[in-house]
């Protein structure tokens, strides 16, 4: 069921409901949501429990929290969040839980991939018909209606070609929504202009994948991709190598003790985590500083050669995702 779909019909709740898609803003939301029609506020304390899976050393203890009785009330609810990110084994262990909820209890896992997922293979998919799954995919049309929503929500207004824009565009929506409330602080109207010079999301995406491609080591594929961009924008190193920055600032910070990344990039976390255990922090530092002091030079009008710049940067850092 999708997103939006969920909460116009309000389907009934039974005992497990998988959460599943890319957009974590959507399905934080459908989470609460789910809470809100199962418990009443005054019956949380005693019969809501929630698990991330990053917190997880066995399920031992969400299969005890499924399986207690409800207190002094008529339904309890067990939540296990970021599923996506438990090792297989982990995974199997979560879906016999899953299985085996009592009557009157509800179990929700936020799995956070695509439905057509082929490795890991998504709860939802294995659940099929026998859970509630509320599907997060964002399409043109949820998007335009998030973004609506969203400035409803400031109050704010915007240009029809940002609406558009950003519709059709490849970032998630709490990027989305972020962006568009550092706009509505101006308190008029958003234009393009506004969106062009402010906001991250109008960057070509492929500058995004160029950076993914290459800190996963896909170097060819990097390359590929920033040779495509140059084609069409001889200005192109500028994105390009900003959002390689972006990348490994995460790389850096997923690679330091404790370090978490911002909530509206953690859908990168599962391909970058295992990266940044390989490289370490001392590594993972050196790129980054290396992406912001060629970006300094870019920028500046240091290098002759922005595209040559952008090809030795990659050189530089394509050791980054291979395996040892």
């Amino acid at each position: 069921m999708k997103f939006y779909d969920f909460l116009e019909k309000q389907p009934a709740i039974g005992r497990l409901v998988i959460i599943e898609g890319t957009e974590r803003i959507l399905a934080e939301r459908a989470l609460e949501t789910v809470i809100d029609r199962v418990l009443p506020p005054d019956m949380r304390d005693m019969n809501l429990e929630r698990f991330a899976a990053s917190q997880l050393d066995n399920v031992g203890r969400v299969r005890e929290a499924v399986q207690a009785m409800p207190f002094l009330a008529s339904s309890r609810v067990v939540a296990v969040t970021d599923a996506q990110a438990l090792k297989a084994a982990m995974r199997r262990e979560l879906w016999d839980v899953a299985e085996n909820v009592p009557e009157g209890n509800t179990l929700v896992i936020c799995d956070l991939l695509s439905p057509r997922s082929q490795r890991p293979q998504p709860f939802g998919a294995m659940a099929g018909r026998s859970a509630l799954r509320i599907d997060t995919m964002a399409n043109e049309e949820v998007r335009s209606r998030f973004i609506g929503e969203t400035l409803d929500a400031l109050g704010a207004k915007a240009e029809p070609r940002v609406v558009d824009t950003l519709a059709r565009s490849e970032t998630d929506l709490a990027s989305v929504k972020n962006d568009l409330e550092k706009l509505a602080l101006a308190g008029k109207k958003i234009t393009y202009k506004d969106l062009e010079q402010e906001a991250l999301s109008v960057e070509d995406p492929k500058a995004y994948q160029y950076a993914g491609a290459l800190v996963e080591g896909r170097v060819a594929d990097a390359l590929a991709v920033a040779r495509e961009l140059f084609a069409n924008d001889r200005n192109a190193a500028v994105p390009l190598i900003y959002a390689l920055a972006t990348e490994c600032g995460m790389l850096w910070e997923l690679a330091r003790e404790g370090g978490e990344i911002p909530a509206r990039m953690r859908w990168r976390e599962r391909a970058l985590r295992p990266i940044a255990n390989r490289v370490g922090e001392k590594r993972a530092r050196r790129a980054f500083e290396r992406a912001v002091a060629a970006f300094d030079s870019v920028v500046t009008g240091k290098v002759d050669d922005p595209e040559l710049a952008v090809e030795l940067l990659t050189a530089e850092l394509s050791a980054l995702g291979a395996r040892r």
